[in-house]
């Protein structure tokens, strides 16, 4: 039960992050009814294939990583294309936490202008809690809780403060334009991207199916909770020109701290704001990083056969992303934005053919998710469409958001 406790609290602490963070500045021109309406849709999406993992698990050892399984299936060329995109998917998101946490402790220090400082709290950023990573998952686990439950109760009273100020005129503001239902998909993805620690989980619940099942859709439930309650908060504190403002001035973590700080004319909101921000991004990092740590282990392990130390292994893990956020210290919600187009497919469509094929050379599985092959398809075809939403904000098809 205790591992099971820890499993859930890594479900819901890897997602409650920095998507979290940007969502209020994605959905700036939606309103928050449809943002209401955008969470709860791909919360559901993305419960249902999260728990095809669980179901495919059943026929596999419970050590392997997502490569291992597709190998399983789909051969050599299943496993160099999961591994890929998880590999992109994993390194993008950690590159936007590393990004964003740095952001966040300069912003605090108020150093954000200082070039040279800004680049050493992501290095400092990187180097404690990623010491923390490459330890262990038990250590993860330990740490993730202590702040998890922190970052709880600081969460309680960014809502207590916050509640005050929020003007009901705010919360009926309609979308400027309603394809940005559409266009925001991608990042509001990423806020529900848990599904790479699955592996580490599994390894770690030992197998047990019906721990992993507990721990997603617990986990996944507290994390909906709590975007429901964020968006409520900031959409009904900051009008929609107010967030629009934003995007023009300062589209960051430190720029949503800032307009809170003018709305509400607290610092103490502010900096309640920031704290809970920090712990967000702290504990999204850790279960990200974890989940890559253990996917280049697979990695080494089952295609080259060989072994690395967990000091090679944190090098390999935290290395790029460190330098993706020192040379482009910006690109935070850009990270989020690219990781949201590899996750619909690792996410969605993966577990999907997988599980297709994993039905039919196992009939008999104890637990299967319910909706049969028609459910598989609809999922497969709405991750591709996620896939492709980019690429048609590119192409001028749908309007911008950031983070797309």
């Amino acid at each position: 039960m205790n591992r099971t406790l820890g499993s859930t609290l890594l479900v819901s602490g890897t997602m409650i992050g920095g998507g979290m963070l940007a969502m209020p500045l994605t959905s700036a021109g939606m309103g928050f009814g449809f943002t209401f309406l955008l969470l709860i849709a791909i919360w559901a999406l993305l419960t249902f294939a999260a728990l095809l993992f669980v179901e495919i698990y059943q026929t596999a050892d419970h050590d392997a990583g997502i490569g291992t399984l597709s190998a399983q299936y789909f051969g050599k060329a299943g496993r160099v294309i999961s591994t890929a995109v998880l590999m992109i998917f994993l390194y993008a998101l950690l590159s936007a936490y590393v990004t964003g946490g740095g952001s966040l402790i300069s912003g605090a220090l108020d150093i954000a202008d200082n070039d040279t400082m800004s680049k050493l709290t992501i290095v400092l950023f990187t180097l404690i809690f990623g010491a923390v990573v490459t330890i262990g998952t038990r250590s993860t686990d330990g740490l993730n809780r202590l702040l998890f439950f922190i970052m709880l109760a600081a969460f309680v009273l960014v809502l207590i403060l916050l509640v005050p100020n929020i003007q009901f005129d705010n919360l009926l503001a309609m979308p400027i334009d309603t394809a940005l239902f559409i266009s925001a998909s991608p990042v509001f993805f990423t806020a529900f991207g848990f599904h790479g620690s699955i592996p580490s989980l599994n390894n770690y619940l030992g197998g047990n199916i019906k721990a992993l099942r507990f721990s997603i859709i617990t986990g996944s439930l507290i994390t909906l909770s709590a975007y429901i309650l964020w968006q409520l908060s900031t959409h009904g504190v900051l009008s929609q020109s107010s967030f629009l403002d934003i995007l023009k001035t300062d589209p960051t973590l430190n720029g949503l701290v800032n307009a809170t700080l003018q709305a509400t004319g607290s610092s103490t909101i502010a900096w309640v704001v920031r704290i809970f921000s920090a712990l967000a991004l702290i504990t999204s990092f850790l279960g990200v990083a974890l989940g890559l740590l253990d996917a280049i282990d697979d990695l080494l392990k089952r295609v080259f056969k060989t072994s690395a130390n967990r000091l090679s292994l944190g090098l390999l893990t935290f290395l790029p992303p460190l330098l993706f956020a020192l040379f482009y210290p910006q690109g935070f919600v850009m990270a989020l934005g690219y990781a949201g187009q590899m996750f619909a497919f690792y996410a969605v469509i993966l577990p999907a053919a997988i599980a297709w094929k994993a039905r039919q050379a196992h009939p008999n599985l104890p637990y299967r998710v319910g909706g049969g092959t028609a459910a598989l398809i609809i999922v497969a075809i709405l991750g591709a469409i996620i896939v492709s939403i980019p690429l048609a904000i590119k192409a001028g098809y749908l309007p911008f958001v950031v983070g797309a």
